[in-house]
């Protein structure tokens, strides 16, 4: 296990290194600069303005002096924010979207499971019916149409919830259904036909013949063994989910990272990108890290494997 660990950790960090090589060659190969956006600005001044940014410097110098700021946590000065680093606006929106990732991601577990199992434990009859027609809904509509249908009927037809904001816990609620919805609608169905597949195994048969009782099979043997290709997806849901969504965010005034990385992007704020990028995707791989832990201890035979 320890062996498998190792090895891991160590691809983990070889990816994290590629993406810094890449998105730092990606921004740095972009046609125009990050002052060109503006009026035109002398030659003199260009160059005073690229000086104290250290955009003087050839590209290869530029690489290893980012590197070793990311080593001390720092992303470099906001070309946008005067007098802000990277590292201050990610350390402010990052908790933001965090905490709106981690109840969506909840809602998401929340929903998703007791969907499943129901339509599983329901299989063609009214519930199951339902349940997969909920599905379809919540994967069919996009985050933006479900944002807004939420806010038309929870906060301006009823008044239960605030339409925008970032105030208090009641202001959590809508947006993080509506980031929900369409991963729990997946979920539900993964594990639904995850159930079904599992009940028609021949150690399930050899259980009933054993008599042992239906729900005793069920959380024993069927439920545990439908949960590896679920939490093959939970790794990446739970990054894409903590990380936010822009949409989300835009349409409910979220001071989350989208919300400055879309401004990133607009502004040619090209650190503001990469740092965010690079949070991504750490998030990322170290989710897919705790999936491929988790696959070990659910799986024997996959840790045996990997290791071979």
């Amino acid at each position: 296990m320890l062996q498998f660990v190792v090895k891991r950790t160590i691809l983990n960090i070889a990816v994290i290194l590629a993406v810094i090589l890449i998105s730092f060659l990606i921004m740095h190969s972009v046609p125009g600069g990050p002052f060109d956006r503006e009026k035109k600005l002398p030659e003199l001044v260009k160059a005073n303005v690229e000086k104290k940014f250290k955009l003087d410097l050839p590209l290869e110098q530029q690489f290893i002096n980012y590197v070793e700021g990311i080593c001390y946590g720092d992303f470099g000065p906001s070309y946008k924010y005067t007098g802000r680093s990277v590292s201050d606006i990610i350390g402010d929106a990052f908790p933001v979207s965090a905490l709106l990732g981690m109840v969506s991601f909840l809602f998401c577990l929340l929903l998703g499971f007791a969907g499943g199992i129901i339509s599983a434990l329901r299989a063609d009859k009214t519930a199951d019916y339902f349940v997969q027609f909920a599905s379809i809904c919540g994967i069919s509509l996009p985050s933006f149409v479900l944002s807004a249908l939420l806010i038309s009927v929870f906060s301006i037809m009823f008044g239960i919830f605030p339409p925008a904001l970032w105030e208090g816990a009641s202001y959590i609620i809508l947006p993080s259904i509506a980031l929900a919805m369409g991963p729990a609608a997946y979920l539900a169905r993964l594990l639904r036909g995850s159930i079904l597949d599992t009940f028609n195994a021949n150690f399930v048969s050899s259980a009933q013949a054993k008599g042992l009782s239906r729900q005793r099979i069920f959380i024993k043997h069927v439920l545990f063994n439908s949960l590896i290709p679920v939490v093959t997806v939970l790794g990446p849901l739970f990054a894409a989910l903590v990380t936010g969504s822009f949409v989300v965010e835009h349409i409910f005034s979220i001071p989350g990272m989208g919300k400055f990385f879309v401004l990133a992007v607009t502004d040619r704020d090209y650190p503001m990108i990469m740092g965010i990028t690079i949070v991504y995707s750490v998030i990322l791989v170290l989710a897919n890290f705790a999936v491929d832990i988790s696959y070990a201890f659910l799986d024997p035979r996959i840790r045996n494997v990997k290791n071979a």
